[in-house]
């Protein structure tokens, strides 16, 4: 195509996390970027997602903390929850955050944009409400959608997923929870916290791509707010608005108000020309390289909408990268070796690299592990949050995952990150100054304990005593 025909230097499909970052960047690098959007702009984190769930999660940790009775000689009588003044909490945080994605603040950049449904009409052409987009680079940001498993009679059952929770308009009695993943028991634990009878229900493990040590944790947890777990495959659903039955293989069955399906998403990206053009299909997503290019070089595909992980924190990362190999035709590949991620239930499971069993499958009786208990932290001590642990999983001296449980621990990844990536050290971690008291001492203990048997090894130690001597002798 000649260039004199292109519209733009770049079209950017879908407003999300992954794609407002890439729009972004390269309008502010200068290009001349077309955003396309059918919907709310911010995707799912902003709209259902992240900002609604962490805001409920808010909430019921209010509630639960009102409920607890007298702690540190304080008591608070007449706790009650408002189901009206939680929603009004979510929509208010919501709305707080939402001008950081507004359409104007990214005209504002540079970006053009056209709302609609978007459809490639050729290899570097995109029709959008009957205009006629063209460029030399397309981004694909088309997000992802709560994927229902396959369970008779689930379809016709008045489900919830994570786009129609937080519209609820009153607080469910009983509340089924399919799917023991983040979604799955951040909500779990939310909803019982706010005072609603829950059943989770999981077929495999929960939490399962995490440490075992920390899930077992998360889920002792719950059990203790009253959360019940249920282990099996629902195999069918009845009922209707109120009141709803899920049965297991081997018969038991499972009433309730209401059930949420928290099994997962599936990617979007069928039915808008791309396989027409020969762009490929992975088993759950548009397959991509290590610079998020399609099987057509030309078009990116970045955040849900491709294989690989599926977290806020990854789309904007990925965005960034291509808003770089777009603007400036840096190759910029991803790298998912000090990738973290955080549950955010009470206590908080963060994981960054890998976990003990991957360490292990890898490095086998190379690994070593290294613990440091949350119950030995000042801060955590006169907070009476001492539940959880740091655990540091190392080959050798190289520090290559790390689990965290505990109140907290999302925010205590950052350093663990950059030492795994190699941007820093597990000994300039363990010798640097932190200030106290805090939660991040607990992740210098851990990193000292890591050198602990070197530092004070029998070696050292000899060096030490020689020079005492000397100084002794001679003063």
């Amino acid at each position: 195509m000649p260039s004199q025909t292109y519209t733009h230097d770049v079209i950017v499909i879908g407003a999300g996390a992954a794609g407002l970052t890439a729009a972004g960047g390269c309008a502010l690098f200068g290009l001349k970027v077309a955003l396309v959007e059918r919907g709310a702009f911010g995707g799912e984190c902003l709209n259902n997602g992240c900002v609604p769930s962490k805001a409920l999660i808010a909430a019921a940790r209010r509630a639960y903390e009102a409920k607890r009775g007298a702690r540190f000689g304080v008591s608070v009588e007449g706790a009650r929850v408002d189901w009206a003044g939680v929603r009004e909490h979510v929509e208010a945080s919501i709305a707080t955050i939402a001008p950081h994605d507004d359409p104007k603040r990214f005209e504002e950049m540079g970006c053009e944009v056209f709302r609609g449904e978007a459809r490639l009409t050729g290899p570097r052409e995109v029709e959008v409400a009957g205009q006629r987009l063209a460029a030399p680079r397309i981004v694909l940001a088309l997000g992802s959608e709560p994927a229902l498993p396959p369970i008779e009679g689930l379809a016709a059952v008045p489900c919830l997923t994570n786009e129609n929770l937080f519209q609820l308009d009153r607080l469910p009695e009983h509340l089924i929870v399919l799917g023991g993943g983040a979604v799955g028991m951040e909500m779990a634990q939310a909803f019982c916290r706010l005072g609603a009878a829950v059943t989770l229900i999981e077929r495999g493990e929960i939490l399962s791509r995490d440490d075992r040590e920390s899930a077992a944790m998360a889920k002792a947890a719950l059990e203790a707010d009253g959360v019940r777990f249920v282990s099996g495959t629902a195999v069918r659903a009845t009922g209707g608005e109120g009141a709803v039955a899920l049965t297991l293989e081997g018969g038991t069955v499972i009433e309730g108000s209401h059930v949420l399906v928290a099994t997962g998403r599936k990617a979007r990206g069928q039915g808008m020309g791309l396989e027409e053009l020969g762009v490929q299909f992975g088993a759950n997503g548009i397959a991509v390289d290590d610079r998020r290019r399609t099987s057509l070089k030309h078009i990116y595909a970045i955040g849900d909408c491709r294989e690989g992980p599926r977290l806020t924190h990854v789309a904007g990362y990925e965005g960034s990268n291509v808003a770089l190999e777009i603007s400036l035709g840096v190759p910029t590949k991803v790298d998912w070796t000090a990738l973290p991620w955080c549950t955010y239930t009470a206590p908080e499971v963060g994981q960054v690299g890998l976990t003990e069993a991957e360490a292990r499958a890898k490095f086998g009786d190379k690994v070593r592990i290294v613990r440091e208990e949350f119950s030995h932290n000042d801060r955590a001590v006169t907070e009476g949050a001492v539940e959880g642990q740091l655990k540091l999983v190392m080959k050798g001296r190289k520090l290559v995952g790390a689990s965290v449980c505990g109140e907290g621990a999302g925010d205590m990844l950052l350093p663990l990150a950059q030492t795994i990536s190699g941007k820093a050290g597990t000994f300039a971690l363990g010798s640097a100054i932190i200030a106290y008291p805090t939660r991040g001492e607990i992740t210098k203990a851990g990193a000292f304990a890591a050198w602990e048997p070197l530092v004070f090894s029998t070696p050292v130690k000899r060096i030490a005593r020689a020079l005492a001597a000397l100084r002794r002798r001679f003063g």
